[in-house]
C-alpha cells in the first residue's frame, strides 16, 4: 500500500487545500467590506452636504441675515466638521444672494465661513461684483429678482486603507450647490 494514497495523508492534503481557499476568502471578504465601509461613509457625507446647502439656501430665503444662515448651515452638518481648524476634516460654507438688474447678475450679498483653505465661491467674489450662473441655470434669476445660493465643500478622508492598496480612491473633496427664489 502507498503511503502517500492512505487516507490520513488525504485528509491533510484536503485541509491545505482549504486553508489555502480559507484565506483567499478572508482577503476578499476584508477587501469588500473595507470598501463598503468608505463608500458608505461617502455616500452619507454626500447625502449631508446635499441637505444642508439646501437648508442653507432655504434659510438665507427666509432671513436677511447671511451670517446666521452660515451658522445654521455649520451646525446641522453636524456630525461633519465643517468648521473645523485642526488637522481633522474640513469643511466651508459659502452663501450668496445674486440679483438681476439691467440684465446683470450681480452679488448683493455674501458670507462665507469654514476651515477649509483655498476654496472660494464658483459663483464669484465680492459684493457688486458679476456672478457667473452655471449653465445649467438658465433664466435665474428673473429681472429684479433674488436668488440665495449656498455651495458647501468637504474635505472626505477614507478611514480604511483599501482604496490606497487597490490604488481607487474616492474624490478628497466634495461640493454640492443649491440655488432657491
Amino acid at each position: 500500500m502507498n503511503p502517500r494514497c492512505s487516507p490520513a495523508h488525504r485528509i491533510h492534503d484536503q485541509s491545505g487545500q482549504a486553508s489555502v481557499e480559507f484565506v483567499f476568502a478572508v482577503l476578499i471578504l476584508t477587501v469588500l467590506v473595507f470598501g463598503l465601509i468608505d463608500f458608505s461613509r461617502f455616500i452619507d457625507t454626500r447625502q449631508t452636504l446635499i441637505s444642508v446647502s439646501r437648508d442653507g439656501s432655504n434659510l438665507a430665503l427666509r432671513q436677511t441675515d447671511l451670517t446666521n444662515a452660515v451658522a445654521a448651515v455649520i451646525a446641522a452638518a453636524s456630525p461633519l466638521t465643517i468648521n473645523n481648524m485642526g488637522t481633522g476634516p474640513k469643511g466651508y460654507v459659502i452663501i450668496t444672494e445674486v440679483t438681476k438688474n439691467n440684465n446683470v447678475n450681480k452679488i448683493t450679498g455674501q458670507y462665507a465661513k469654514g476651515g477649509l483653505t483655498g476654496v472660494s465661491s464658483k459663483i464669484g467674489t465680492g459684493v457688486n461684483q458679476p456672478a457667473t450662473m452655471p449653465a445649467n441655470v438658465v433664466g435665474i434669476p428673473q429681472p429684479n429678482d433674488r436668488v440665495y445660493i449656498t455651495e458647501v465643500y468637504y474635505s472626505y478622508q477614507p478611514i480604511t486603507p483599501i482604496g490606497k492598496l487597490l490604488k481607487a480612491t474616492l474624490p478628497t473633496q466634495i461640493y454640492d450647490i443649491a440655488y432657491f427664489m
